[in-house]
């Protein structure tokens, strides 16, 4: 059983989470050396801080755990396909399924609404399941556009166990960061002592 970490502070984005905001999400669960987990959407406050971070959600959208769950469920269906591509096996049709879903979701065009001193204007409704469904739209439609552009090639998942987060890899470097291509290092050097005992 991996015990959940909640005072960590976040490790630095993974190449290409800036340009990929799925690619971000699916890296909001981090493995953590000794079983242990950081959940970075782990609580409402937290899918709200992080969907705010990404310009996602206002400040005070009054995240719930059911938002948050929906959140975290997307995570894992989004996991799931990046895991698939990168193993290059199918992808299980429940995370197809659900990405689909999300992106279906929301209105594609603001909806009408009427002030009776300004007028018609249009604008997306807003209330907290109206944003959610917004964000979760915009994340599978990300994913969605990841999987399918050529840079689909370069994803894949850190060489550095236990972590368990991808990148969309430049070059030989398979690691998530320096601190995991560090580790990596470490325990090829040791491997290779006591190979040589």
């Amino acid at each position: 059983m991996e015990e959940p970490v909640t005072e960590q502070p976040a490790p630095p984005p993974a190449q290409g989470e800036e340009e990929h905001l799925s690619l971000a999400l699916a890296n909001s669960a981090v493995a953590l050396p000794g079983g242990r987990t950081l959940d970075l959407i782990g609580t409402p406050a937290q899918a709200n801080h992080w969907l705010t971070l990404r310009g996602l959600a206002p400040v005070d959208a009054g995240m719930r755990e059911m938002c948050a769950a929906q959140l975290r469920s997307l995570r894992e269906q989004i996991r799931s396909l990046f895991a698939a591509r990168t193993d290059g096996v199918p992808a299980l049709p429940a995370a197809v399924a659900a990405v689909n879903d999300a992106m279906t979701r929301v209105p594609t065009a603001p909806l009408l609404r009427w002030d009776d001193k300004t007028g018609p204007y249009r604008t997306a409704p807003h209330p907290t399941t109206a944003i959610v469904d917004l964000a979760l739209a915009t994340l599978a439609a990300d994913a969605a556009d990841l999987l399918t552009s050529p840079e689909a090639e370069r994803l894949t998942a850190c060489g550095s166990p236990p972590c368990n987060r991808f990148l969309l890899r430049h070059g030989r470097r398979h690691w998530c960061s320096t601190r995991c291509g560090d580790r990596a290092r470490a325990a090829r050097a040791y491997a290779r002592r006591t190979e040589q005992r």
